[in-house]
């Protein structure tokens, strides 16, 4: 492959390089399941295949004078049975000339590991998509010839930089936001060698949709809700004044017509600050209505603008990445005191009718230095992957309970620790 082609960096995937450390590569995993086990050759032409039609994603990330860019490499991909860390640094000095992906399998399941500067979860599930299409083609070309998995968009709408091109506003047009207080952070001491454990949680769809739809609430603000009330369980009394807020990446192409491969997203905070007497139902009921609130387009639009006012300060253009990337680093961690844990739902996963009984689930876990949560669902198989930094996995056992205490039944897998 001629390397005749690059790509800007969008503003989420500069703070995501800024930011990348051991603890918290900037990494996320998306997995699929199927019904038989993995052929690895297969498996290493599916991805091949699939990389032919996502050359946004064939590239390596290049450090320029102000800011890191990507261009096209000749590295491939090498599929291998999984066998070490999980979600692993995928960008860094290391990286040169690499890509900033890999695909492992276990058994039935293929893994696809993504740097965060690359795609966001929605394009990587597309991406994943493609690999499983290639894959069942390759596997019965005749049972699978007509087989389509993705969006069927175009290669100039799947790599285009729709931050740049649905936020480039004028300064005086950027609004002015205040910024919440500090959060309450979960308290503890973190797991030892930069090591997180990840836990995949499954319940079947149709009792967790039971309960919210008793509450007239939605599934997000259901499970955000029995999140809330498992801090709070934990809080220590002299912190209760403390807000304990969730962040929610929202999918910006609900809100705007993009079809990109990268990433396009943004974040939503509800907090509450507890009193003592909450319950389910009161607690869901605000829960739903901050959220509502913070989902309507106006509020999308201004939450973005002041997001994309990084690119538009001179000070921040004109300086070297050298020093750039410590003030954007900076900046980051100014936001993440803002912030508990993610709370992050992929939606309902939809595939072709010939595949259905092809794919058994869907998982997603993404790095973190705290805690990180991951909704997806497929068929009637609710999965929750919970990424947790911390030995106090207190909050986990109260959150999983509050299912439990509520008749539905919980299935749970975990990697192991070492001391």
């Amino acid at each position: 492959m001629a390397q005749d082609r690059w790509y800007r960096m969008d503003n989420v995937a500069k703070v995501f390089l800024a930011s990348a450390n051991e603890r918290d590569t900037r990494t996320f995993r998306m997995t699929c399941t199927l019904k038989d086990e993995i052929d690895k050759d297969i498996l290493q032409q599916a991805v091949l295949d699939a990389l032919k039609e996502r050359p946004q994603y064939h590239v390596t990330i290049l450090r320029g004078f102000f800011w890191h860019y990507m261009e096209q490499t000749d590295d491939l991909p090498v599929v291998e049975e999984e066998d070490g860390k999980i979600c692993p640094m995928l960008v860094g000095p290391e990286s040169f000339g690499k890509l900033h992906l890999r695909v492992t399998y276990f058994h039935n399941r293929i893994n696809l590991e993504f740097s965060h500067a690359i795609a966001d979860g929605n394009g990587a599930l597309d991406f994943l998509n493609l690999i499983v299409e290639h894959y069942l083609k390759l596997r019965e070309p005749e049972r699978f010839k007509k087989l389509s998995m993705t969006s069927g968009a175009s290669e100039a709408n799947l790599s285009e930089d729709s931050f740049r091109k649905f936020f480039a506003k004028e300064k005086d047009k950027i609004p002015n936001m205040k910024r919440p207080p500090k959060a309450y952070h979960i308290r503890g001491i973190r797991y030892p060698y930069n090591q997180t454990q990840y836990l995949e949680v499954h319940m079947p769809v149709k009792d967790v949709l039971a309960k919210a739809k008793a509450l007239n609430v939605t599934l997000t603000s259901y499970i955000g809700t029995l999140l809330m009330l498992a801090v709070s369980n934990d809080m220590p009394m002299l912190m209760k004044n403390k807000p304990v807020t969730i962040s929610m990446p929202v999918n910006l192409r609900n809100y705007y017509p993009s079809m990109t491969s990268r990433n396009f997203f943004n974040s939503v905070l509800v907090s509450h600050v507890f009193k003592g007497g909450e319950d389910v139902e009161s607690l869901s009921a605000e829960y739903q209505n901050k959220l509502k609130a913070e989902l309507t387009p106006e509020a999308v639009e201004k939450r973005m603008l002041n997001y994309e006012k990084m690119e538009s300060l001179f000070f921040i253009r004109m300086v070297p990445l050298l020093i750039k990337n410590p003030v954007i680093n900076m900046f980051n961690k100014r936001v993440d005191k803002e912030v508990t844990l993610v709370l992050s739902n992929l939606g309902k996963m939809s595939v072709p009718a010939e595949v259905k009984d092809e794919i058994i689930s869907y998982c997603a876990y993404c790095s973190t230095s705290k805690l990180f949560i991951v909704i997806s669902t497929y068929r009637d198989d609710l999965v929750i992957g919970i990424s947790n930094a911390y030995r106090n996995t207190q909050v986990i056992r109260d959150f999983l309970k509050n299912f439990t205490d509520a008749d539905i039944p919980v299935t749970v897998y975990s990697t192991e620790i070492s001391d």
